[in-house]
């Protein structure tokens, strides 16, 4: 098995993992699907230029964000923070069993998973 396949399996477990959680919580559905690809705004950075477009998407698509929201969670009990970090969180393990991963400056199908 491939680096890149195992990479792409762990993170479709995880979005299974983390969809499961969700609706163990039982958060309304239609939220986790209505919000799910929300974080693709993020792209819109790639309208100004290359660097600005990968380093807004970046952001995005990595888990310090989502992380940040559920540990903002522990603090305060306020179930939103809880629900849009695990949707949040969802996203990228999607974008990633996709095979889309964090882009390099140079081109946007450049990922750190593999050539789109």
């Amino acid at each position: 098995m491939k680096n890149n396949q195992l990479v792409r399996m762990e993170n479709g477990f995880a979005f299974a993992l983390s969809l499961y959680m969700y609706l163990q919580l039982d958060f309304p559905v239609w939220i986790f699907f209505a919000l799910l690809f929300v974080p693709d705004c993020t792209m819109i950075g790639y309208m100004i230029n290359k660097k600005i477009g990968a380093s807004i998407y970046n952001t995005g698509h990595s888990f310090l964000l989502p992380l940040f929201l559920a540990g903002s969670y522990l603090c305060v009990s306020n179930d939103y923070l809880l629900m849009l970090s695990i949707i949040w969180a969802a996203h990228i393990f999607l974008d990633r069993l996709l095979g889309f991963g964090l882009k390099y400056e140079d081109s946007f199908n450049q990922t750190h998973i593999q050539r789109l």
